[in-house]
C-alpha cells in the first residue's frame, strides 16, 4: 500500500509523513524539491507542484491512498484540476482519500465525494502562531486584532493523526470531521505561553481591524486572503470555539494542548 502525501513539507504533511513512516507504510511525499526536502528513511520523495496538476497525477502511479490539501501557496488558491485529479487518483487505484480544508468546502471536495473521501475541517491551527515567531524574537511582542475573542485550538500533529487513519483504515470513510483541541485560548494566553516556553518575556499589543490589516499586509498576504483572515477572525464560526474530543475518539490518544505545541516550537522564538 503507497499513501501519497501532498504539501508533504507543510505542517500537517510532514507530520503526516512522519506518523505514516513510523507506524511501517509505505509513503510517497510530494513536494516541489525533493533532493531538498528532509523525509525518515524510507519515505519516496517525488517532485509535484499544486499549479501543475500533471505533476501530482504522475505522483499517484500505484498508489492505494492520498492526502490532498485543497487549497495552496500564500493566495490560497484552489488546487486546479480537481476533477481530472480525482479521475486519476480513481484509475490509479486509490482507495482511501484525506482532504485538508482551508476553512470552506468547495471545488475539491465535490470532486472526491465519489471516492468517499474524509474531508478534516480543522478551526484554528496552532501553528498558526508561528506568524509571529519573527516579530517575537527581533522585539519581544505579539500584535494581533480580535484577541480577546478565545478559539479552541487543534495541533497540526493531531490533525495529521486524524488522517494517518482516514488514509489506512475505512473508519472515517466519506465523512466531514471539524476538529478542534482540547482548550480554549486567547491570543494573549498563547502568548504567555509561548513566552513560558521560550524562557523570555513576551508584551502583546492589541491591534484594531485596520492595523491588522497592515500587519498581514506586510506579511504578504493578498487582500482576499486578508478579507477572509479577518472574516474568520471578527466572526468565526461557533464550533470553532468549543473544545472536542474528537482526536481521542479518532486516533485514541489526548490531543495535544497549546501549551504542548507551544514547548515543542520554543526554539522558534528564540
Amino acid at each position: 500500500m503507497t499513501i501519497v502525501v501532498t504539501g508533504a513539507t507543510g505542517n500537517v504533511g510532514r507530520s503526516l509523513v512522519e506518523e505514516l513512516a513510523a507506524a511501517g507504510h509505505r509513503v510517497r511525499a510530494v513536494t516541489r524539491d525533493p533532493a531538498g526536502a528532509r523525509f525518515p528513511e524510507g519515505v519516496e520523495a517525488v517532485a509535484g507542484d499544486f499549479a501543475d496538476p500533471a505533476s501530482l497525477e504522475r505522483a499517484l502511479d500505484g498508489a492505494t491512498a492520498l492526502h490532498l490539501m485543497t487549497t495552496y501557496g500564500p493566495k490560497n488558491e484552489t488546487v486546479p484540476g480537481s476533477a481530472q485529479l480525482a479521475s486519476a487518483a480513481l484509475a490509479a487505484g486509490v482507495k482511501r482519500v484525506s482532504l485538508l480544508w482551508n476553512g470552506y468546502r468547495g471545488a475539491v471536495e465535490e470532486a472526491f465525494a465519489a471516492l468517499n473521501a474524509v474531508e478534516l475541517q480543522p478551526g484554528e491551527f496552532m501553528s498558526n502562531a508561528l506568524t509571529w515567531a519573527e516579530e517575537i524574537r527581533e522585539s519581544g511582542t505579539v500584535s494581533e486584532p480580535f484577541a480577546h475573542i478565545g478559539h479552541a485550538p487543534v495541533h497540526e500533529a493531531d490533525i495529521a493523526a486524524v488522517a494517518a487513519v482516514a488514509l489506512t483504515t475505512d473508519a472515517l470513510a466519506g465523512q466531514q470531521i471539524p476538529l478542534t483541541g482540547p482548550g480554549v485560548v486567547t491570543v494573549p494566553e498563547q502568548v504567555a505561553a509561548i513566552a513560558a516556553a521560550a524562557g523570555r518575556d513576551v508584551a502583546f499589543t492589541a491591534l484594531n481591524e485596520d492595523q491588522g490589516r497592515l500587519r498581514m499586509q506586510a506579511l504578504g498576504y493578498d487582500e482576499g486572503a486578508i478579507d477572509y483572515v479577518m472574516g474568520w477572525r471578527a466572526d468565526p464560526p461557533g464550533w470553532t470555539l468549543r473544545p472536542s474530543d474528537t482526536v481521542e475518539l479518532v486516533t485514541g490518544r489526548p490531543a495535544r494542548t497549546f501549551d504542548d505545541w507551544a514547548r515543542e516550537h520554543a526554539d522558534a522564538f528564540r
